[in-house]
């Protein structure tokens, strides 16, 4: 037998930018209804997944003002001190900040950042967890409460505001009849924690090779001999490398670093995701809105996907508070949303893409070009002051 239930705002997904904009939405007197395909047990204890999230300072004020921050392990938080950018063969390094400096921002496993968010969400006065449950429709109508979703266990919710945030791949996107630029590139990324002999010193290095992308990610770690290693291949090659032993794959690994790391050894397990961005042609309409990847799925190159999420889901909490009591799911106020979150996302979005086309292209002319690109952003103070700013704000 269905039952019905009504809310001021159903979020369907219960990852990091869902959970984060329910907690900024404490104390505004409003009923939540967060509906996750996951069961609790998954949401509680969340496993490792092998990404590290490299946080700006934004992100961190945000976690700390969500009460999140403290329940995240001193232990496991690393300092990333300074950021690397090499080319190919060639010994020159674009370099932000300074390893003896003040931290750019700091590193922390994607897994315990989720669990502290789903610890404090899951106590919060009028949110109503539906864990282990999909939507199979959803409606949005002329009347408030405009949304209408159908679970999978026949349940009907209705909800003056639907928050899509359920992935790049976004279901209740294409529920709610939004458009969105998808650009699967063939690619898939690998990353897992390795121990080597050399001291990571907190830098982060971003490595364009040819044929392959590396990232070096410093990670907590007593003697600094720990590592996350984030290896992009064509998916058959991943494939490859995640079926092989520890040994083997420790040796494969130290053969793709070309001896920037020696010593290597397999700490934990290796995880690959498939690369795709994905750009929403709306991100808000008439009852609805949508945050984080569902939104705008950036490339990982950059590592400011996590923090553009939280960005826009603090930009969406902002305008629902601003209602008073007024209606939240109206067009013109969401618009607001909109108008600030694209403002914010697109020049990101674009940025990234150009740089990942510029430093994956093969041809003599693109190698020439980014070892120009490199070597005048290094002299360049602007510019270099420019990406300081967009790492630690």
């Amino acid at each position: 037998m269905s039952q019905n239930s009504d809310f001021d705002i159903a979020v369907v997904g219960a990852g990091p930018a869902g959970l984060a904009f329910v907690r900024s939405l404490a104390g505004a007197g409003l009923s939540v209804a967060v509906i996750e395909g996951q069961d609790e047990a998954a949401l509680r204890a969340p496993a490792f997944d092998g990404r590290e999230i490299a946080l700006t300072h934004h992100s961190m004020r945000l976690l700390k003002t969500m009460g999140v921050w403290d329940r995240i392990p001193a232990d496991d938080i690393s300092d990333l001190r300074q950021a690397r950018v090499l080319d190919g063969g060639s010994p020159f390094a674009l370099t932000f900040g300074a390893a003896d400096a003040d931290r750019l921002g700091v590193l922390i496993p994607n897994h315990l950042i989720r669990r502290a968010l789903f610890e404090i969400v899951e106590s919060q006065a009028g949110v109503t967890l539906m864990a282990g449950r999909r939507v199979a429709a959803c409606r949005i109508q002329p009347a408030a409460p405009r949304g209408r979703l159908t679970l999978d266990d026949g349940t009907t919710i209705r909800a003056s505001l639907v928050v899509a945030a359920d992935s790049r791949f976004s279901f209740m996107r294409d529920q709610l009849g939004v458009g969105a630029e998808i650009n699967r590139l063939g690619r898939s990324m690998m990353v897992c924690r390795m121990r080597h002999e050399q001291p990571h010193g907190h830098v982060a290095t971003e490595w364009f090779d040819h044929g392959q992308t590396v990232a070096l990610l410093p990670v907590a770690d007593p003697d600094q001999r720990v590592s996350s290693v984030v290896l992009t291949l064509a998916t058959p090659a991943i494939a490859d490398l995640t079926g092989m032993s520890p040994e083997a794959f420790a040796v494969a690994m130290e053969r793709r670093l070309k001896g920037r790391l020696s010593g290597l050894e397999l700490v934990g397990t290796r995880h690959a995701y498939p690369l795709a961005t994905t750009w929403s042609h709306r991100f808000a309409g008439q009852g609805f809105a949508l945050i984080g990847d569902a939104a705008v799925g950036m490339h990982p190159v950059t590592a400011h996907g996590f923090n553009l999420g939280l960005r826009g889901q603090e930009t969406l909490a902002k305008v629902v508070r601003s209602a008073r009591g007024g209606d939240i799911g109206a067009e013109r106020l969401l618009a607001r949303y909109q108008h600030e979150h694209r403002l914010a996302s697109w020049p990101l979005y674009q940025g990234t893409n150009a740089l990942v086309r510029l430093f994956t292209e093969e041809t003599p002319p693109a190698r020439l070009a980014r070892g120009l690109a490199l070597r005048a952003g290094q002299a360049t103070a602007p510019f270099k002051a420019a990406v300081k700013r967009m790492l630690t704000a």
